[in-house]
């Protein structure tokens, strides 16, 4: 496994997790994981099938000791909450640091997809961001890892092999740009160090 983690006195200021394909698990067992209280905001773009009501809100809270939300277009993330895209709109961040919802056509056959979150959420947060990318079964996110990486800041992916679905975080890896590839288990406790250092 590559590790080459920041250390963690380095300040974060947004946390980003993009899944798909066995995520909703995934994204639970992170988010169980997290310590609180979280000194950041979670923007989570989980591609979610647009024909149904989602219920991902009411799952991942049984999990999760932070308040899980979707998110609203115009809202301002706020700490100790994990915001998620809903169905059908791409979660992106704008300048002044709000979330905006778009329903701009789909990447990589998703929307939400990973790409437009990291993406805008690199522009506004710079060097201050660590994004995450777990299962799913194509390669979404792996564009937003480099974008993260050009702006400075640490992506940490689920091990392909701890995968359900390698295809996204496969594609992750292959970008050569993780800093860290780890098994799901041991990601909440890479971010606890870095979020919460003792």
């Amino acid at each position: 496994m590559t590790t080459r983690l920041p250390d963690p006195g380095e300040r974060a200021d947004v946390v980003l997790i993009a899944a798909s394909a066995g995520g909703i698990r995934g994204l639970g067992t992170l988010l169980a994981g997290l310590r609180a209280p979280c000194p950041v905001p979670v923007l989570v773009a989980q591609h979610l099938r647009r024909e149904r009501e989602t219920q991902i809100v009411r799952i991942l809270t049984r999990t999760s000791t932070l308040r899980v939300k979707l998110a609203a277009d115009g809202e301002s993330p706020e700490a100790g909450t994990v915001y998620v895209a809903p169905p059908d709109h791409h979660l992106c961040v704008e300048k002044d640091g709000e979330l905006s919802l778009s329903n701009a056509g789909r990447i990589n056959h998703a929307r939400p997809a990973a790409d437009p979150l990291f993406e805008s959420a690199a522009r506004v947060y710079g060097p201050r961001i660590i994004a995450c990318v777990l299962t799913g079964a194509d390669g979404d996110g792996a564009r937003g890892v480099e974008a993260v990486k050009a702006h400075g800041g640490t992506v940490i992916v689920q091990d392909p092999a701890s995968a359900e679905f390698y295809g996204m975080p496969e594609a992750a890896v292959n970008t050569g740009k993780a800093d860290a590839v780890l098994p799901l288990e041991d990601i909440a406790a890479a971010l606890n160090r870095l979020l919460l250092p003792r």
